[in-house]
């Protein structure tokens, strides 16, 4: 292997001048160059950054794949530049167990019928969750890990050249300056070149018929002269320290400007991050709406077997749904909460044209129910709600089991039952 030694040699004796400074500069011994204010801010701006934008990546992950097993599997995958193999979730493994559990149970049981339609809607969530991991590992995931895999070990590099850069500024001064001592120190000494005479003695012996050898020897007395550098030296010295200062800073400046450019970059990677938040907050919106569908259908299916099984209960979840962001208004509220369906559309033809005026309570049957939170008529045949207040309700004859008759005082008019908690 051909070495460059003289390369090797210059490199080590560059690491050592670093080393030294960067030691001295520890111990506050050397003077250190100074970054701007507003490069600071960038350099703290740009590791803020970083550090949060690893944090959200890891706990993103988390979210998506819960089993630790899993994450390091598709991370390996993902390193060799492998397709990830198709991994059944929770939700399909789950609705397979119901749908086993039917069929060896008996599946024209209710209890079977019941399971069947359970397991069909779990593997539909199943299959709505894979599509958002999907989608959120390609809108959100895959751009973080391109910043610190890409744009941030550039910045890295580009800051450790800023910093090796300094240092030799730093110690190119170091030197311009200790040169410029010596010299002023040697312009107040007398110009000699040595401190000392010269006093040697040359000794010969002959040799045998061979000829002589010469011996050099000094006497306890005398010594080999003490040079001094003169003035003139001191000045070129200087000159030579003047010139790799001028060097330094020229090579710091670009340096520096680099690094600048790159991390005033951090503000483009704040938008591109903020279109992707955007992107994944979408999925998830589309996927607990499809949720909330799913489970609106089963809800439907279960009430309706439920009624036929159990006749004269009331139909419906005592459970609340999962509450809006705020309830502070009903506008809010109707804004946050999934749309529900007017029973004007979900009921058959002859309740559509119910008239809630001719409605009366049953003997028996009505209830007590609490608003859980507020509640917008869309038309007149509902009744609006008010969060925490007591209404009572009853279910009429073929009316959807998603809803409810409730009255307040004088006022009557249809209540989604998600809406309610029904108290005993």
């Amino acid at each position: 292997m051909d070495f460059n030694m003289k390369k090797l040699a210059s490199d080590a004796g560059i690491f050592f001048t670093r080393a030294v400074q960067f030691t001295e500069e520890k111990f506050g011994q050397a003077e250190k160059t100074e970054l701007d204010a507003h490069f600071e801010n960038l350099l703290a701006r740009a590791d803020s950054t970083k550090n949060w934008t690893e944090k959200i990546l890891r706990q993103t992950e988390v979210l998506l794949q819960p089993n630790p097993s899993a994450r390091v599997e598709e991370f390996l995958y993902e390193k060799l530049d492998r397709k990830v193999p198709s991994r059944v979730t929770n939700g399909e493994l789950l609705a397979q167990y119901m749908a086993d559990a039917a069929s060896e149970l008996g599946p024209t049981t209710p209890y079977g019928k019941t399971l069947i339609k359970v397991a069909e809607a779990e593997k539909q969530l199943g299959a709505a969750e894979r599509d958002f991991i999907h989608t959120a590992s390609i809108s959100f995931l895959t751009p973080l890990r391109n910043f610190l895999e890409g744009d941030w070990k550039t910045i890295s590099k580009e800051r450790r050249l800023l910093q090796n850069r300094r240092l030799d500024l730093d110690a190119c001064k170091a030197r311009l300056k200790k040169a410029k001592a010596a010299e002023a120190k040697a312009t107040t000494v007398p110009d000699f070149q040595e401190t000392r005479p010269r006093n040697y003695i040359l000794s010969a012996s002959a040799s045998a018929g061979t000829g002589s050898r010469v011996q050099l020897s000094s006497s306890p007395l005398s010594c080999w002269p003490l040079l001094l550098p003169s003035p003139q030296l001191w000045n070129d010295e200087v000159d030579k320290a003047e010139q790799e200062l001028r060097v330094a800073q020229t090579e710091f400046d670009r340096q520096a400007e680099v690094t600048r450019l790159l991390l005033e970059g951090i503000s483009s990677t704040h938008v591109n991050h903020l279109r992707c938040l955007h992107e994944f907050v979408k999925s998830q919106t589309t996927y607990y709406a499809q949720c909330y569908r799913h489970m609106l259908d089963l809800q439907k299916q279960l009430g309706s077997s439920q009624g036929a099984i159990f006749p004269g209960t009331f139909v419906g979840t005592t459970e609340p749904a999962s509450p809006p962001l705020s309830s502070t208004s009903p506008t809010t509220a109707a804004a946050t909460m999934p749309v529900v369906p007017s029973v004007a559309s979900l009921a058959p033809p002859g309740e559509a044209s119910l008239c809630l005026e001719e409605v009366a309570p049953p003997a028996s049957g009505t209830r007590k129910a609490r608003v859980l939170y507020d509640y917008e008529a869309a038309d007149s045949s509902e009744l609006a709600l008010l969060a925490d207040e007591l209404i009572t309700v009853y279910s009429l004859p073929g009316m959807d089991p998603d809803w409810l008759i409730g009255e307040r005082g004088n006022k009557k008019g249809k209540v989604p039952v998600t809406y309610l908690e029904l108290l005993s």
